[in-house]
């Protein structure tokens, strides 16, 4: 079998910062003399890495209102994409799911008629948007799947709790780091003036889609405590919502008047933006109730920024707490204001858990050694 492998991701860089996985995981795989295509859409910029073959047959997919004209673009996308590979030599297909649903059923059952191999990167088991997905679809994906990887032993025993799947067929392979993205002219204090934050304040931020699941709101209950103790405190919030009206979340601030301790970001943060949060902050806040695995978590590790998440189990695999990050209770309010609290009440403390994740970062999660990995699970086929 030649050393080969087409990445179909429609998804891409719509919404979130997941292309750079890609641009990570094509990287890795280069760097272990693999050939890499990605197969994505229009606005996905192509990254210029050499060795890498980059094409957009899933066009502008997500530009129309209509779901039935996006679903025809994904279909024909897809078809595009996996036929081009396929002609091209390629046998070994890598798709990203993040909810298993007819389209993902479509893309393995085209391969397997073409004679391919399907490799599956499970990021989310259940999908946080509809966790009644089809049960029928959801065991047919599994079985079209050569191989299943998932970031983590707790995502591993939730595909085994939720399949008949054979444990050898899964492989448990991390989530990389974003280091070899993370430019940035500026620093911390030009950071942010962009985004007029004040100079002298100690920053917790919260960055991403604003899902219920993600708990803001468990942030804003504890911040309403934390004030009480540190005027200085300040919380950024960042990111578009998603299935979810920001109005829940602006009740709590205007009832318990924290407007002057929050800046509220509620929009799509584009790329060219996104440093500017991180090296504003001086924490970066994770309240969440539910997470297979946090990309959120990996950029700030990566930009070297001091991490406050729920001691939810994936987060538990990744950090240790009061060593390389730090952990509360999940789903409670005071433990995490507690925590707060006594995080800025020791700025050595700080300091020193923000290196040790970055080396952390740096270290157990690089690229190359993920693509290594990655190899290491192909030759299986």
């Amino acid at each position: 079998m030649k050393k080969r492998v087409a990445i179909i991701d429609p998804l891409g860089a719509h919404g979130s910062s997941h292309h750079y996985y890609l641009y990570g995981q094509s990287i890795g795989l280069l760097n272990n003399k693999f050939e890499v295509r990605i197969y994505t859409n229009k606005e996905t910029e192509n990254p210029n890495i050499p060795g890498l073959g980059f094409y957009t047959f899933f066009g502008v997919l997500f530009s129309s209102k209509r779901k039935i004209f996006s679903g025809i673009k994904y279909l024909l996308g897809s078809l595009y994409s996996i036929l081009h590979a396929r002609i091209n030599g390629y046998l070994i297909f890598h798709f990203h799911v993040f909810h298993s649903d007819f389209f993902v059923l479509y893309n393995m059952i085209l391969v397997k008629i073409l004679f391919g191999r399907n490799i599956i990167t499970i990021h989310d088991v259940y999908s946080f948007k509809n966790k009644n997905d089809n049960i029928h679809i959801v065991e047919w994906i599994y079985k079209l799947a050569n191989i299943v990887i998932t970031h983590n032993d707790f995502s591993k025993k939730e595909v085994l709790n939720l399949t008949d799947i054979k444990e050898s067929k899964i492989k448990v392979i991390p989530h990389g780091n974003y280091n070899l993205f993370l430019e940035s002219r500026y620093n911390k204090t030009e950071s942010r003036k962009l985004l007029n934050i004040p100079e002298n304040k100690k920053v917790l931020l919260f960055f991403g889609m604003i899902k219920k699941v993600k708990g803001l709101e468990i942030l804003l209950k504890a911040l309403i405590k934390v004030k009480d103790y540190n005027q200085d405190i300040f919380l950024v919030i960042a990111g578009k919502s998603w299935n979810n009206d920001f109005v829940n979340y602006q009740r709590i601030i205007d009832k318990n008047n924290l407007q002057d301790y929050c800046l509220i970001h509620n929009n799509f943060i584009p790329d060219k933006k996104l440093p500017y949060y991180y090296l504003s902050s001086d924490l970066v806040v994770l309240p969440y109730r539910e997470i297979y695995q946090s990309g959120v978590l990996m950029m700030a590790l990566s930009f070297e920024k001091a991490v406050l998440a729920s001691n939810l189990q994936p987060n538990k695999e990744m950090i240790k707490d009061n060593h390389d990050g730090f952990l509360f209770e999940t789903g409670d309010a005071d433990s995490l204001a507690d925590k707060i609290i006594t995080i800025f009440s020791d700025k050595d403390k700080l300091d020193t858990v923000s290196k040790n994740g970055a080396i952390l970062a740096k270290e157990k999660y690089n690229w190359n050694d993920i693509g290594s990995q990655l190899i290491q699970a192909y030759q299986i086929l």
